[in-house]
C-alpha cells in the first residue's frame, strides 16, 4: 500500500510539473534612448546673459555685417550683431557653423546659431532637442510637425524672460540645417 501511495504521489507530481506552464523569458527591455548631452540644451547658447552690457561680456567679439534677407532679418532688427573671435559653444553635439551674438542698445537681446545635422538623422534630433526644450521650461509636449523641402519643421516656446525658436530644414544636401533664435522678452 505503502508503494501504492508512493506510485500515486509520483504520478500526481508529474501530472502537475507538465500541467505548469513554461517559465515565460522576460520581455526584453524596451529600446531606451540614450539621455541627451547637455549641448541639446539651447542655454548653452547663452554664454552671457540676455540683458548683459556689451563692455561686460566675458569673451572678445568682432562685428559681423548683416545684410537684410529673409533669413537674417530678424537678427539685423536686434541691433548689431558680432561673433565670438575662438570657438563657438557646442550645439547639439556640435561647433555651430554660425554663432551670433546681438546687441540692442549695447544689452545682449538676440542670439542666433546654425548647425548641420546628419539629414537622416535631422527628425529625430530636432524632436528630441524640442522635447527637452519644452520639458526644461516646465510646459506641455510640443507637436512637432515633420519638416518637408518645402516647409521646415519649427519648434517655440518661452522659458521665462527668454522665447526660443528653431527650426530645421531639409535640402538635397547631406545635412539638413537646424537654426534657433534666442530673444530676450521685452518688459512692459
Amino acid at each position: 500500500m505503502k508503494a501504492l501511495a508512493v506510485i500515486a504521489a509520483t504520478v500526481w507530481m508529474l501530472a502537475a510539473c507538465a500541467a505548469a506552464p513554461p517559465n515565460a523569458a522576460p520581455p526584453p527591455p524596451a529600446a531606451v534612448p540614450a539621455p541627451l548631452d547637455a549641448s541639446y540644451d539651447w542655454h548653452v547658447l547663452l554664454t552671457a546673459p540676455l540683458g548683459t552690457g556689451f563692455k561686460q561680456t566675458p569673451f572678445t567679439l568682432h562685428e559681423v555685417l548683416l545684410f537684410s534677407d529673409d533669413t537674417r532679418s530678424r537678427a539685423a532688427d536686434a541691433g548689431e550683431c558680432y561673433a565670438i573671435d575662438g570657438t563657438a559653444p557646442r550645439f547639439i553635439s556640435r561647433v555651430p557653423d554660425d554663432y551670433l551674438l546681438c546687441f540692442k542698445h549695447d544689452r545682449l537681446a538676440h542670439v542666433e546659431a546654425l548647425v548641420r545635422v546628419p539629414q537622416d538623422m535631422a527628425a529625430q534630433i530636432f524632436a528630441d532637442a524640442c522635447h527637452l526644450w519644452f520639458k526644461n521650461a516646465g510646459l506641455p509636449a510640443p507637436v512637432i510637425a515633420a519638416a518637408t523641402e518645402s516647409s521646415p519643421a519649427a519648434c517655440s516656446g518661452q522659458d521665462g524672460s527668454t522665447k526660443f525658436g528653431a527650426q530645421l530644414e531639409l535640402e538635397a544636401a547631406a545635412d539638413a540645417p537646424l537654426s534657433i533664435k534666442l530673444d530676450a522678452v521685452e518688459q512692459p
